[in-house]
Parts: structure tokens; sequence; C-alpha cells
């Protein structure tokens, strides 16, 4: 038997990040039946694989704006007599919708239904539905670091799943849940010592959780990984930092090899961070939070978004003064309310349903705003305005004067590699957004009629 395991292509091209389901799902199959032919196709980096593609079954993992590239994927193997089965957060979200292009869909968690979905289909009864479990995280296997090829320079280690905070934006919790649930410290170990890189990703949603036992772990966690010699980073959230153990944690951090800190900063102002529910995870003083990361020797990114039906103008030029004043990398959004949220479920009857999944990737404005300066048109061009400005040569390369110099050289190697990718991703995202705004700006009039 043959399974091909594939991530479609991403918006705006390829990134030096493995898509982590590849190597992952590989090992899980391998686990369930080792006589299993696996191949792995990332389509950023080998998009012309798929018309040479030979295999029985082909899992394809989705994301919101990987959905129609995945689909389309998956609607051309059918034709050739492959079947095709969904997983990953959107086809969870749309399980029905996935259906109509694909043989089977796996909801949820795939740990306790995969080894299912691969004796049913050899048996030649594959469910049209599958319900994965929110397992423990204490028997999951190394992924097959090293068998996904393309160039990629980063692999991720995941080392927990679940969220508490209820921010209406994010897929996390209404995906793994609202419990924490941490893998044992040794098999992290065990799967950072299995990179074959020297530097990688925790690709944690957040690697350090807010309390004094998950602060401990975080420090445990930390402690045993100084003996892999690598380099790495992660996304954390704000609001440990400046808790009691905070210094400790992020001392521990650092020294094991922790280079860079991507931060949920979010939204612009206060009030934008209540309307998110995201108050809660960022602390009480996250500019004091962001100087304390950076005065512990931890580089600082800041994720966060623009144009939400709370946001002003004002928000878009708010985002350029706090990069020059707290002298981090920003990375920016529009905000994209994902199937599946709660955000979602807020804006509905703002949305503009003539605009399909390719166009929820953070560079259109998909919604309505009920500030009239704040058009869709007006949002879009102020998001590539201050985004470019961000993202320009001269401001990436000060940067790098920026990031502590405890880090060096790799964090400010990582600085780079980090932010030039996002930087031909957005020059790409404008060029795209330049050549249909047209079409676009239609379909927005069309749905306000």
């Amino acid at each position: 038997m043959k399974l091909c395991i594939i991530f479609p292509p991403l918006p705006f091209g390829w990134t030096p990040v493995a898509p982590p389901i590849l190597e992952y799902l590989a090992a899980l199959t391998k686990k369930a039946d080792p006589t299993i032919e696996i191949q792995l196709i990332s389509g950023s980096a080998t998009p012309d694989a798929f018309e040479k593609l030979d295999c029985d079954l082909a899992a394809i993992s989705i994301l919101t704006p990987t959905s129609v590239p995945g689909y389309r994927i998956a609607d051309s193997l059918r034709a050739r007599g492959i079947k095709v089965v969904f997983g990953g957060m959107h086809a969870s979200a749309m399980p029905e919708e996935a259906k109509e292009h694909g043989d089977a869909v796996v909801i949820g968690e795939g740990e306790s239904c995969w080894p299912q979905v691969l004796k049913d289909f050899r048996a030649g009864t594959l469910q049209p539905f599958y319900r994965g479990e929110q397992v423990e995280l204490s028997d999951l296997p190394t992924p097959l670091y090293g068998s996904l090829g393309g160039g990629h320079q980063f692999r991720i280690v995941n080392t927990s799943r679940g969220c508490p905070f209820n921010c209406t934006f994010c897929s996390v919790k209404p995906f793994f849940g609202g419990k924490i649930r941490f893998r044992p410290i040794e098999h992290v170990v065990r799967d950072v010592a299995a990179i074959p890189e020297k530097m990688y990703i925790n690709g944690d949603e957040n690697i350090w959780w807010p309390g004094t036992e998950n602060m401990q772990r975080a420090i445990d966690l930390f402690t045993a990984l100084r003996g892999t010699g690598k380099k790495w980073m992660g996304f954390g959230s704000l609001g440990p930092v400046l808790a009691p153990l905070g210094s400790k944690m992020l001392n521990a951090a650092r020294d094991c090899g922790m280079l860079t800190v991507w931060v949920g900063w979010d939204a612009m102002t206060d009030e934008g961070l209540k309307a998110y529910a995201a108050n809660g995870k960022i602390g009480v003083d996250r500019e004091r939070a962001v100087r304390t990361l950076r005065d512990h020797g931890i580089d600082v990114s800041l994720f966060y978004m623009l144009g939400s039906r709370d946001d002003s103008l004002d928000d878009f030029k708010r985002s350029v003064e706090l990069a020059d004043r707290l002298g981090v990398s920003m990375h920016p959004s529009l905000v994209v309310p994902y199937p599946g949220t709660e955000l979602a479920r807020q804006y509905e009857p703002y949305i503009f349903k003539e605009l399909g999944w390719e166009y929820y990737n953070g560079s259109y404005a998909v919604f309505e705003h009920p500030d009239p300066d704040m058009t869709p048109e007006a949002r879009e061009e102020q998001f590539y305005e201050s985004s470019l400005e961000l993202l320009s040569l001269p401001r990436v390369l000060r940067h790098m004067f920026k990031v502590p110099l405890r880090g060096f050289p790799y964090a400010h190697m990582l600085s780079l590699m980090n932010q030039l990718p996002v930087r031909k991703g957005m020059k790409i995202a404008y060029r795209k957004w330049r050549e249909e705004k047209m079409l676009v700006r239609d379909k927005q009039v069309l749905e306000r009629g």
C-alpha cells in the first residue's frame, strides 16, 4: 500500500519551516502499520509533485488558507482513482464541506482513529467521517524528522496541547480543548535530539503557561533541554513573564538555547484586547513584559491583527510606532474570523460571503466595518502600507542591532531567517492584491448590495 501525506501550498510561497503534520503523521502511520510505503509532499516546496503522484491513498491536511488548493488537489487525485482523506483544523471545522472533495474526513485529533482509517481503507470499508478523541500525550511517536525534502531548515517540536484562554479569534481551544495536556519531558528531549538541524521551533500555542505549577514545569523542561545543545524559538504569552517565577523561567529558557519568542500582541489597544477576550493572557503591563524578555537576552517578535470591527485607522500607525518604541520585529495580519471560532460566530452577519476561503489569509478585509472610514479598501491599503514599512529591508537590517547580544550570532541569523521570508511573502501578497483588488472589491460591493 502506498500512502501520500500532503500539505497544500501556502498562499504566498515557500517558508523554511517544515509543515509538522507531514513527518508526524508519517510516524503515526509507521507505528500503526510498518509495511506502508509513505511519500511526503510539501506543496509550497514541490508544487509540481501532484502531477506525477502515484499512491493508493492520499491524506491531505488543510488549514483555512490552504483549503481551496487542498480541495483542488483532492479533486484531481480522485479523478485518477486515488482515495482521499482530509484532516486538519479546517476539515474539523467544516467536515461536510471537506467531504464533498474527499472520501473520508478525520474530525479532531488523529491519534485515536488514524489506525482505524488505515485498516478500513485496506478492507475497502472507508467510513465518511472519523472522530478523533483528545487523548493524553504520553505515547506519541517521534516524527520522522529528515524524511521531508524541499530545503526546509526548521523542524517543529510540540510539548503540549490545549488552551484555557477564551480568545475569540483563536482555533486552538475549539480544536484541542480547554485543558492543557503536557507531554512527558523526557519524550520532548528525545524528539529534539532526533532533529537533524541545529535549530528548531517549539510549536506549542504557549511555551509557558501561567500559574506556579505550570511555570515550574516550563523551568524543568528548559533545564532538561540544556543537554541537547540546540538553539530554538517558540511562542509565548506575556502574562507569566512578570510573575514571581518569571525571571528564573526566562533564564532557564535562554540557557537552554532559546533565541526568540513570538508573542501574541493581538491588538494595538487595551479596548481591542478586551473585545477579543485576550486581555487575560496578556498580563497587566505588556510593554514592560516585552522589555523584560529583551533584558533576559531573548529577542521578541510581535504577532498582531489589524482592522477588527473595534479598530480604527489610527491602529495601523500605532503598529509602526510600537515597533520603534520597543525595538521588536512585527508580524502583522488583517483580522480573519476563522470557521469554528467565536469571532466567526460574532462576525457572521457582517462577513462578505462572496469571498471564498482563499481570501482568509490575513491580507484581505473579509467583513464589513461599522466605521465608514474603515472601508475594505482603506483597511487593506493601510495594512500593506504599514506592513511593508515594518518589513522594509532597512528596518530588517536595523533590527539586527537591537537583537540582544547574548544571542550572537545565532539570534541575529534567526532574525533574518524569520523576517526575510515574511517580507518576501508580504511583497507577493501585495502584488497579488494589486492585481486582484478590483475583482475583490466587486465581490465586496455585491455582498453589501
